[in-house]
C-alpha cells in the first residue's frame, strides 16, 4: 500500500525515535505515557471542570468532548485500519533485528494510529472551543498530543506516518465537532 520509498523513510524515522533515542528514564515513561491510567484522569479531570463551571453548556460541550473521542476512535479504528491493513511495526518481520518489546505489540493494524486521532481530536476540541485566547492552555494541549504520539513510536507500535495521520485525521474531527457544537452553543 505505501511505496517502497516512503517506508524506507518511515523506518528510518521509526528507528531514530525506537532506536537511537532509547534511555532508561522513556523506557519507564513512554509505556506509562499510553496508558488510560495515565491519560483518562486527565479527560476525567476536564470533563467535571466544565460541568462545574458551564453547568448545562458544560454538559453540551461534555457530550460533544465525547462525541469526538468516539468518531475519532471509530473512524480510524474500524474504518481506516481495516481498509488499509498496514502491520505494526513491532509485528513487521524485516524489523525484528531492532524492536525492544516495552509494550504489548497487539494483533491490530498500524495505520493510522487511533491513540494519535483521539487525543488530537480531543486536544485541538479543546482549543477550538475553550482554549482560543489562551496561550498556556494550548501549548499544554499541544504537548499532551504530541507526547503521547511520540509514546506510540518510542513503545514500537506505530510508524511516526501512522501517527501524522492520526494527528490530522484527529484534528479534522475536532474542527467538525467544535463548529457545530459553536453552532449550537457558546461558552
Amino acid at each position: 500500500m505505501f511505496p517502497s520509498s516512503l517506508q524506507h523513510w518511515d523506518e528510518k524515522c521509526f528507528s531514530l525515535v525506537h532506536v537511537d533515542m532509547a534511555n532508561p528514564a522513556f523506557d519507564l515513561t513512554m509505556p506509562f505515557v499510553r496508558n488510560p491510567y495515565c491519560w483518562a484522569p486527565v479527560y476525567l479531570f476536564v470533563l467535571i471542570f466544565m460541568w462545574q463551571r458551564y453547568k448545562t453548556k458544560g454538559l453540551i460541550w461534555c457530550l460533544f468532548f465525547i462525541l469526538c473521542f468516539g468518531f475519532a476512535d471509530f473512524i480510524s479504528a474500524s474504518i481506516i485500519k481495516p481498509y488499509v491493513s498496514r502491520l505494526r511495526p513491532c509485528n513487521d518481520e524485516n524489523l525484528q533485528a531492532i524492536i525492544r518489546p516495552l509494550v504489548h505489540c497487539g494483533s491490530g493494524f498500524s495505520f493510522p494510529s487511533t491513540h494519535a486521532s483521539n487525543h488530537f481530536a480531543l486536544s485541538f476540541f479543546i482549543i477550538f472551543t475553550i482554549a482560543r485566547k489562551n496561550s498556556l492552555v494550548i501549548l499544554l494541549c499541544l504537548l499532551w498530543a504530541i507526547l503521547v504520539c511520540f509514546a506510540q513510536v518510542y513503545v514500537g507500535v506505530h510508524y511516526p506516518i501512522d501517527v501524522a495521520a492520526g494527528a490530522l485525521l484527529g484534528i479534522l474531527i475536532a474542527k467538525f465537532n467544535a463548529s457545530y457544537f459553536q453552532l449550537r452553543c457558546q461558552l
